[in-house]
């Protein structure tokens, strides 16, 4: 097959394979993720063909003729206008990249691990190190922000993991992810057990961290399409402030803050040109 063209508006696209349809062309339209389409192109003894087509179709997508069309294959088609759509892993898929999904497989397991009778040997292999001998441990500076301790800690902290670190790695690759992954895990740990002790796990230092990247670069380099939006940056940091006011939740709550300084100081490292 052959790819054409992807678009945003399934309705629309329908009608340009309804219009080659009745022309004896075959085209398929297929979920991309993110509200994207694709078409292919089936038999490519039709291509040149096709694609004149589909450049006057884009020209005047709402002319007589593909609306005539539409309406002479609503009755032959098996399936009226009716598309897969895309399953739950490939809107994942299409989000994240590699290591973001590396990190969510990692702390799911972790997470199951616990709930099965492990808890206490998972988080005493993967604590930040706080006994004599486990600094040089090195994977205990990044392997406490695998723990989490509820479905919702862990719901919260991989839903903006996946979408601010998925922006990171698709705009910026994977190295930028990890850097910021690595140097925020250790800074943000070693600030919260210097206040509180080796107690605490989850990625939502991590999470922060990407919060003062991206606002970093939505800020000095918003070319390279790392965007913060302005209710979500407020959002976090309301809930950064409510962490160190209520009396009820046990939150990391100075991770929350080294994390969003760390990950301000890396975004102005990287902009810095």
């Amino acid at each position: 097959m052959i790819k054409l063209i992807t678009l945003t508006h399934p309705r629309m696209a329908q009608a340009f394979i309804d219009y080659m349809a009745s022309r004896h062309v075959d085209i398929k339209m297929m979920p991309e993720g993110g509200g994207q389409f694709t078409l292919w192109l089936v038999d490519a003894q039709h291509q040149v063909e096709t694609e004149a087509e589909l450049k006057m179709f884009l020209d005047n997508p709402n002319h007589a003729k593909y609306q005539a069309a539409s309406w002479d294959m609503a009755e032959s088609r098996q399936n009226n206008f009716r598309y897969n759509s895309p399953s739950m892993l490939a809107m994942v898929k299409a989000k994240a990249g590699p290591f973001s999904l590396l990190i969510m497989a990692s702390c799911i397991l972790i997470f199951v691990l616990q709930q099965f009778g492990a808890g206490r040997p998972v988080f005493d292999a993967l604590h930040f190190p706080a006994f004599a001998g486990q600094e040089w441990q090195i994977w205990r500076w990044f392997s406490h922000a695998l723990l989490h301790f509820s479905v919702m800690h862990i719901a919260f902290n991989l839903l903006w993991w996946w979408q601010l670190g998925g922006d990171i790695e698709q705009r910026l690759g994977s190295g930028k992810l990890i850097k910021v992954f690595l140097l925020s895990a250790a800074i943000s740990g070693f600030g919260q057990y210097w206040v509180e002790g080796a107690n605490f796990g989850g990625l939502s230092g991590v999470v922060y961290a990407l919060v003062g990247y991206i606002w970093m670069f939505s800020y000095r380099a918003p070319s390279r399409g790392l965007l913060m939006p302005k209710p979500i940056l407020g959002f976090m940091l309301v809930f950064l402030v409510l962490g160190f006011v209520q009396p009820f939740m046990a939150i990391a709550n100075t991770a929350h803050l080294v994390g969003l300084l760390s990950g301000i100081a890396i975004g102005l490292w990287d902009t810095r040109k």
